[in-house]
């Protein structure tokens, strides 16, 4: 069987996928992964192909909301009711469809599996006459997602053949989704030898969005004016000019590192809301503090806050992040969390249902 991937030209859209596409490969299948951009780094893992040669997303975003600032304040206020991110992703996607068809009638993909913004995933595979399954990435419901992506576009397609819900059950519930285990994944790197050993009292990891906007440095900022009344180590990934002044004797700072390796070692994590760090800490067991934000960050937030595995504010003081590593509801609802999730199917176990899919 040929699987053709699909994402927007975006890590944190494409790094979900690669757990079942290495699933897949290791099976014997033949996988080839269709984005651009920044999501090109994943080429380590598996085999991709650049179909967002053209898609300069920054100016795409800015052009989306020059046109529509009403509904980016809307996006911006945490309200996320679709209409900002469906147009955005449509733009995006009117770029990507033509390379992709092309690369996929090349390929002849004989399943496309795609995330809920790649609805141009949805339209080859439509055209290819074969079957197209939406493989979620955040907390939002996929099939929701790329019908609002795909009403935005001159494209129709059929429903999905099957959805894949990566959240765990007590988060979200699966209804008619296909739930699937969600394996960290954020690439490969070295990790200093002192990240990977737990140190003698709670550790933080601070971290900010791959795509930059609110809730990034700042945030890190407001943990590094407290974190000297904090009994806890700090660390900072990747903070940028942040980390050129003077840091408190708890606090470290580190570049790009593997997350998935590194948040066992933790306490807890502070981070803006996006899925990569979200579903990381979900799978570690830890307390989270998530920042409310655009698109589904504020959703995120307030599920995890009220699952009671974390805590959903942007106002950062020493007595939150003291709560954050020592209260111990948190972490109980965090480790129920992670047993979830341990207990959902692997990707691996989908396989033979994904190949059913194709007869």
């Amino acid at each position: 069987m040929r699987v053709l991937f699909v994402s927007a030209p975006l890590l944190g859209h494409v790094f979900p996928l690669v757990p079942l596409a290495s699933a897949l490969r290791a099976a014997g299948h033949e996988v080839l992964v269709a984005t651009g951009g920044d999501a090109l780094a994943v080429r380590e893992d598996v085999e991709v192909a650049d179909v967002a040669a053209d898609v300069r997303f920054g100016r795409v975003a800015a052009a989306t909301a020059l046109r529509h600032p009403l509904m980016l304040r809307t996006e911006l206020a945490g309200e996320a009711d679709l209409r900002f991110a469906s147009r955005l992703f449509a733009a995006v996607n009117a770029r990507m469809a033509g390379p992709l068809l092309a690369a996929a009638r090349r390929w002849a993909p004989d399943l496309v599996v795609h995330e809920p913004f790649a609805v141009a995933g949805a339209f080859a595979a439509a055209e290819l006459s074969v079957p197209a399954v939406v493989h979620e990435m955040s907390l939002f419901d996929g099939a929701e997602l790329a019908a609002a992506t795909l009403a935005r576009t001159p494209w129709s397609a059929p429903p999905p053949a099957a959805v894949l819900r990566i959240a765990p059950p007590g988060l979200v519930g699966t209804g008619d989704a296909w739930p699937l285990r969600a394996v960290p994944h954020s690439g490969d790197g070295p990790v200093p030898g002192w990240l990977l050993e737990r140190p003698d009292r709670p550790r933080v990891l601070v971290s900010r969005s791959t795509v930059g906007g609110p809730g990034g440095n700042r945030l890190m900022k407001a943990v590094v004016a407290v974190a000297d009344r904090v009994d806890a180590e700090v660390v900072l990934a990747r903070p940028g000019r942040l980390a050129r002044g003077p840091l408190p004797a708890n606090v470290r700072a580190v570049d790009w590192v593997p997350f998935h390796r590194v948040l066992p070692t933790c306490s807890a994590v502070v981070h803006h809301g996006g899925a990569g760090t979200l579903f990381g800490a979900l799978a570690a067991g830890i307390p989270q503090l998530v920042e409310p934000g655009a698109g589904d960050r504020a959703r995120h937030a307030r599920l995890v806050a009220g699952r009671g595995a974390g805590l959903a504010t942007g106002d950062v003081t020493a007595g939150v992040l003291t709560r954050l590593v020592t209260d111990p509801a948190l972490s109980a609802a965090a480790r129920e969390l992670r047993d979830e999730v341990a207990a959902m199917p692997a990707p691996a176990e989908l396989v033979p249902r994904l190949a059913a899919l194709v007869g």
